[in-house]
């Protein structure tokens, strides 16, 4: 390359570099600007001029049934349970139930050995009769002034004595059964005949279910709220049908370490669908509010312990203190500071101003 091409080639570069400059540093006009559709405000955003239209949800007051509903976890116990065991000690001798089976009030369910009080019990009764005889003959003779008020007392005495030494023994007869007392379904046995038992030892245990219990507890803050007669449902563990249950007595007290309050209810089992120890769901309604006022939760705001819903009003946000009442999963009781017909608004609470422009949604 020669010394004037590459002194050409210099200056070409250099106007070309003033010229770009020039332009770059020029005003640019309307027309220089990119046209187009640019990005829209955020949903939700305040809109209109200066930002305060909010578009909001709302909710008509209107008298409404509020429920204070419980849902809580329990058990099913027996209507009644006992471990038999006979009341003296002896070997047993029989055994007269089947295992799993049902037995009824009264029932021999076992028996001790009884040999010794049956000999004891034929001795006194030979002993009746001539006993019974001597008394008779001693009170003619006493009423024929023959023997004395002493010898009559004394035959009158050994024949009482008869009478309850004969009394006593057959009592201890008695306690040779074990007998069911009440209605019901025996459980395994835990003995075998010829094995020696004693009022400690466990024959089987007796279940009445043709009612079951059901045993849960509720947060103290119910005790005294929930009376006795108060309907529930339930369900077991592994099922979806739905049982129903009355309340039929409470804890006289509220239990300290868990500040829960214990319930019993009982549960029609006379079909034999359920059997004791099986884990529930109870739902249960401790109160019911008819011709109430409710707004949902979120339309609430807690300010310095003053609770305030806003109200629709002329197109703007009014607020407005409130009482609140009984509180459910999503709503909540006005006890006062609305009236039927009042439009509450439900969202947006937080962006809320007093006065502010709100469009409802």
């Amino acid at each position: 390359m020669s010394k004037t091409t590459k002194w050409a080639l210099i200056a070409v570069i250099v106007i070309g570099v003033a010229i770009w400059g020039f332009y770059s540093l020029k005003p640019k006009t309307n027309k220089d600007i990119p046209t187009g559709p640019g990005p829209m405000p955020a949903a939700g955003a305040p809109i209109g001029r200066g930002g305060q239209t909010l578009l909001v949800r709302y909710a008509i007051m209107q008298p409404t049934e509020l429920v204070d509903g419980i849902n809580i976890s329990g058990s099913l116990i027996p209507n009644e349970e006992v471990n038999l065991s006979f009341e003296t000690s002896g070997k047993i001798t029989g055994i007269f139930f089947e295992e799993g089976s049902k037995v009824r009030k009264g029932q021999v369910l076992a028996k001790i050995n009884d040999a010794p009080l049956q000999a004891q019990l034929k001795k006194l009764e030979a002993q009746y009769q001539s006993t019974e005889d001597r008394l008779a003959r001693q009170k003619a003779l006493y009423e024929k002034e023959a023997v004395s008020k002493e010898a009559y007392q004394d035959a009158e005495a050994n024949f009482n004595k008869l009478q309850a030494d004969i009394e006593e023994c057959r009592a201890k007869l008695d306690q040779t059964e074990l007998k069911a007392p009440f209605d019901g379904i025996i459980g395994l046995r835990q003995v075998s005949v010829g094995a020696y038992a004693s009022p400690n030892t466990n024959v089987a245990t007796l279940t009445n279910t043709e009612k079951l219990k059901v045993e849960f507890a509720i947060p103290e803050r119910y005790a005294g709220v929930l009376q006795n007669g108060a309907k529930l449902t339930f369900t077991v563990e592994g099922s979806d049908e739905v049982h129903n249950a009355q309340v039929y007595a409470t804890n006289s007290k509220v239990d300290q370490g868990t500040r829960t309050y214990l319930v019993r209810a009982i549960y029609d089992n006379s079909k034999g669908k359920l059997v004791p120890g099986r884990y529930v769901s109870v739902s249960l309604n401790t109160r019911t509010f008819e011709n109430t006022l409710a707004v949902p939760s979120e339309a609430i705001i807690s300010e310095m312990g003053i609770d305030k819903v806003f109200l629709y009003k002329g197109g703007k946000a009014i607020p407005q203190e409130i009482t609140k009442g009984l509180r459910t999963d999503a709503m909540v009781q006005v006890l006062s500071g609305l009236n039927v017909g009042d439009t509450v608004i439900t969202s947006g609470t937080m962006q809320l101003r007093t006065g502010m422009r709100v469009e409802l949604k």
